[in-house]
């Protein structure tokens, strides 16, 4: 238990701040009586949804089915080296227009917009991290 709190400080706290509330389904990892006291000493609400009978908002709902149907997509077009590319997954997400913010989540968190892989090879970066990575990594970032 100590080194899940330790990897959940690491990776969510520690970049994210401590959530007020946290939108969740009722996965036993979710559910146990760890992850519900870990939030109540850190103050944060657990709100659980169930599919399809969300008791969310339908923002949220939303979201977790454009995130299943990228990995799903992933999985059918990088077969079983789809985890590999879960990082572009999140930098497509992150740098997709979202009509509910009226941008980017990777602008409106930090107010520009992000410098893309895409465009690499048009201010000459390319030469400097090997023309071979920036062209697969564009042509993946494109596909997902």
């Amino acid at each position: 238990m100590e080194k899940l709190t330790r990897i959940y400080l690491k990776e969510v706290v520690s970049r994210h701040g401590v959530p007020i509330s946290i939108i969740s389904d009722r996965d036993a990892r979710f559910t146990s009586r760890f992850w519900q006291s870990l939030h109540k000493a850190l103050g944060t609400r657990l709100d659980m949804s169930t599919a399809y009978h969300p008791q969310t908002d339908g923002q949220t709902e939303h979201t977790i089915q454009t995130l299943e149907d990228m990995l799903r997509a992933c999985v059918i077009d990088f077969g079983n080296t789809w985890e590999s590319h879960l990082p572009l997954v999140q930098f497509s997400y992150n740098n997709s227009y979202h009509t509910s913010i009226q941008a980017a989540p990777f602008e409106a968190l930090y107010g520009r917009k992000c410098r893309s892989p895409i465009c690499w090879a048009e201010v000459g970066d390319s030469q400097l991290t090997g023309p071979e990575l920036v062209f697969e990594t564009s042509e993946k970032i494109v596909q997902i």
